[in-house]
């Protein structure tokens, strides 16, 4: 930890919190003399996370001249990122001729238009060269047989606008895309002079009287001291949260501590209600099976021995989008045609491949299926099942990764000094659905954007703004709450009723009667964290309870905004797939001829971002909704693609 005393501005002792004088609603919290060691620090920028879009944007930093410090609460070869399997799109046309043109056209189609197009022209022309970046940084990417980078199949990916068939635009490293590339983007970042403050678990944004983002307060696990980083910019790219789910191909740190950050700032989120499901996660155990292996020629089976999708996507078949897929495979096994005893999942069947291709193109989804399901994929299909894999919505931004404020008066509002990347942010590349292998794409794209608009708008050395004097007082005093909270409720029981409330509530498909359950189970589970949680180490040194209890207060702030955004879109769109409303509502009817039509108001259709605003101490949920942006950033280099039905 040599390196986190770097950047040591000073060292200030920060009186006792005690709260003895508390209401009655608090009364289960005990009284305490703690007192807190608080370290400053003083930094041109902040990186917060330390994945794939967290470390391009530290190290993208650090190579632009600024003093940056990146905090993370794992080491960085622990982030989720390495997680990732199956590769990142770009139109290499290493496979046959693509454009970078026709990856937009799939992405925009992919997020049933709910996508900002400007933000996605922006992506996928980004795309080539952040591949060849990759590369140049050393990424063992799979070859061809003339060593160009090899390029698979993958969900949703077509040639010349959806009209000439598969595109191979997936480049990959075997089936550990995302662990070579988190090794290689942190291999990469030692070059540069950042300081890593790792295993600090950052627990709130600091926000001046103006409104500008000054810096974080994080809390050191290793020994119990506090910190409070004062920076001009603070980039947050902490991940998703799909631990708020029982089933979830996410890591156990995926809790959406960014998210509930912004939150507790007064900030917005956006279109949380869009969860993906990926169609193939291990039944029982939830372990991710990539898409790869569909794009390696991979078929999803019923209990009859049916290729199904060709029923529900003549074309793409295995091949269609990942909501379209899940929800196929949720319709066999609720219409009798499951497998296993409780014909509660699918087939998908591998042993029909030559070996030499499972054991060059996916060697880890091999060893993974016989670890986790018992399976010989050479001679036997491997159980699956939709589970909960990637939220598409996060805190909002635009294209350049600066985060945003809606007013329904003045539109886009800039949060000046907060910028977000990845699966945190919510550019929105992804809409309502996103298509498989963008991930990769997005992290390492906006990650370089955040550092690239940091350094177009200040210079390394300006003098940095003024904490606030009451910076990280109420940090301290709600960390302090929580430390002595001795209540009924323990962490992991409450955990573990949000996740079964979000997994029968708000799951592939979902009704208003569910969904308004859900929201009053998650409004109890919220008011118990508040007044009669249970945390029993009352310890600062690596106090596993402390944390978890923070985290399950981010996972809380964060589900709660997806059920009620979840119940309050009244359609059937990408992901948010609704049996009393089925069909996409939008501006005109994209289903018949728009001529004589008349353009519905905004306040009519839901073809519109959802902005969530949730006061922390009540749980009380506002919701505001935001024009989606149709314009590219230039009608001759790409023009708009404009709404259609989307089919398979």
């Amino acid at each position: 930890m040599m390196l986190a005393l770097r950047g040591v501005a000073s060292r200030v002792p920060v009186a006792g919190v005690r709260s003895a004088v508390v209401a009655p609603a608090a009364a289960r919290f005990a009284s305490t003399e703690a007192s807190y060691s608080v370290i400053d620090h003083t930094y041109d920028a902040v990186v917060v996370g330390a994945g794939g879009a967290g470390l391009r944007a530290a190290f993208g930093l650090t190579e632009a001249g600024f003093k940056t410090a990146c905090i993370t609460k794992l080491f960085p070869t622990r982030s989720h990122t390495v997680a990732a399997q199956g590769g990142i799109n770009a139109a290499l046309g290493n496979m046959e001729p693509d454009d970078w043109r026709w990856h937009m056209y799939d992405t925009v189609k992919g997020s049933d238009w709910l996508g900002d197009q400007d933000a996605i022209h922006y992506m996928c022309k980004e795309a080539p060269q952040s591949v060849y970046e990759l590369e140049n940084f050393g990424m063992p990417f799979s070859r061809t047989e003339e060593g160009k980078i090899y390029q698979r199949a993958f969900g949703g990916q077509s040639l010349d606008y959806g009209r000439g068939g598969q595109a191979h635009r997936c480049c990959a490293v075997a089936d550990r895309t995302g662990h070579s590339l988190l090794h290689t983007l942190y291999g990469q970042s030692l070059r540069y002079d950042t300081d890593y403050f790792i295993e600090y678990f950052a627990l709130d944004l600091i926000m001046n009287d103006e409104g500008e983002c000054v810096g974080v307060v994080a809390l050191c696990m290793e020994d119990g001291t506090l910190h409070r980083f004062n920076c001009n910019n603070t980039v947050l790219a902490t991940g998703g949260f799909g631990r708020c789910y029982f089933s979830a191909t996410s890591a156990h740190a995926c809790t959406g501590d960014g998210g509930a950050m912004a939150s507790r700032a007064g900030l917005q989120q956006s279109d949380l209600e869009f969860v993906q499901f990926h169609p193939t996660g291990i039944y029982g155990a939830g372990c991710l099976i990539t898409e790869g292996t569909r794009g390696e020629g991979g078929i999803l089976i019923n209990s009859e021995g049916e290729r199904y999708m060709e029923r529900y996507a003549p074309v793409a078949k295995d091949l269609a989008s990942r909501d379209v897929v899940s929800r196929s495979s949720t319709i066999e096994i609720r219409e009798g045609r499951g497998v296993g005893p409780n014909k509660d999942h699918v087939y998908l069947q591998l042993s029909h491949l030559p070996p030499e291709t499972l054991h060059q193109r996916l060697p880890g989804i091999s060893e993974t299926a016989a670890i986790f399901a018992g399976v010989d994929v050479t001679k036997e299909p491997i159980p699956v099942l939709p589970t909960v894999h990637y939220n598409m919505g996060g805190i909002p931004t635009n294209y350049t990764g600066q985060v945003l404020k809606y007013d329904e008066e003045q539109g886009d509002v800039i949060v000046p000094g907060l910028y977000a990347a990845g699966e945190a942010s919510c550019a929105s590349v992804h809409g309502a659905n996103r298509l498989g292998a963008n991930s990769l794409l997005d992290i390492v794209v906006f990650g370089r954007a955040c550092a690239h608009a940091i350094a177009a708008t200040s210079v390394p050395g300006e003098k940095i703004k003024p904490l606030p004097s009451n910076a990280g007082d109420k940090t301290i005093a709600d960390l302090d709450k929580l430390r002595f909270a001795s209540g009924e409720y323990a962490v992991a029981d409450m955990r573990l009723d949000m996740q079964k409330t979000m997994q029968e509530h708000a799951a592939v498909f979902r009704t208003g009667d569910v969904l308004d359950e859900g929201c009053k189970k998650m409004d109890a589970i919220y008011d118990h964290l508040v007044s009669d949680v249970k945390v029993t180490d009352r310890s600062m040194i690596w106090n596993t309870d402390l944390v978890e209890a923070l985290e399950l207060q981010n996972l809380m702030i964060n589900a709660k905004q997806t059920m009620e955004s979840a119940a309050a879109r009244k359609e059937s769109r990408g992901a948010h797939s609704r049996e009393d409303y089925t069909e996409r509502v939008d501006e005109y009817d994209y289903s018949v001829p728009l001529e004589g039509q008349e353009k519905k108001p905004i306040e009519e259709h839901w073809r519109k971002h959802t902005m969530s605003e949730i006061d922390v101490d009540t749980g009380k949920i506002k919701l505001l909704y935001r024009p989606v942006i149709d314009e590219t950033l230039d009608q001759g280099d790409c023009a708009t693609v404009p709404p259609r039905i989307r089919t398979y």
